[in-house]
């Protein structure tokens, strides 16, 4: 699944252009960003051990705490933000969507969609889902936050962002069920916005 939203993302961005990928891990969409599209790319990142292998890569990774925002960069500094697999582990979520809006012109997110038929039929039965997409046990999870498609085209009208794109991601079964109700048959979702 990772190749693909990855793919969409790449599909997404101009060449040559400036991106900022928060919560980078390591490095790795960045680096196919720099070869497929030459962007100038920097990352942003908590763990170290994912630092060190963004800065093996060549890549330009800085540690931060997204929760704290952004401060260090100016308003609409970068073509691009990207925050790929990360909204539902941050605490402060609306704060950091505001702050990527605040220095991107173009904001990509990807995120598990919470409400997929397969989570909801492991919840159903009682049990705390575990998928493709949601690999972790409960006990391991980095998942702080339920996120799904719905609420989140929800929280982007009462907060009037510019919904630029949807794309429903998933990596089996039948795509066109996936355009037709995302928010019960896509894994994912990847958005693009704007102010």
């Amino acid at each position: 699944m990772k190749e693909l939203y990855y793919e969409k993302i790449i599909e997404n961005i101009d060449c040559n252009s400036k991106v900022l990928d928060l919560g980078c891990g390591d490095g790795e969409l960045l680096d196919l960003l720099k070869k497929f599209k030459g962007v100038k790319g920097y990352g942003v990142e908590i763990n170290p051990q994912n630092m060190l292998a963004s800065l093996k890569k060549g890549i330009s990774v800085v540690q931060e705490d997204l929760n704290k925002g952004l401060p260090e960069y100016q308003d609409q500094s970068f073509d691009y933000i990207i925050l790929s697999q990360t909204l539902q582990e941050i605490e402060k979520p609306l704060f950091v969507l505001k702050e990527m809006l605040r220095v991107g012109q173009k904001v990509i997110i990807t995120f598990p969609n919470f409400s997929y038929w397969q989570i909801r039929l492991q919840v159903l039965f009682g049990n705390i889902p575990c998928t493709s997409s949601l690999p972790f046990e409960w006990f391991e999870t980095p998942n702080i936050r339920f996120i799904n498609i719905k609420n989140f085209k929800l929280l982007c009208k009462n907060e009037n962002i510019k919904l630029i794109k949807e794309i429903p991601l998933l990596s089996q079964g039948i795509p066109l069920l996936s355009f037709l109700w995302p928010n019960l048959f896509a894994e994912k979702a990847l958005f693009i916005l704007k102010n």
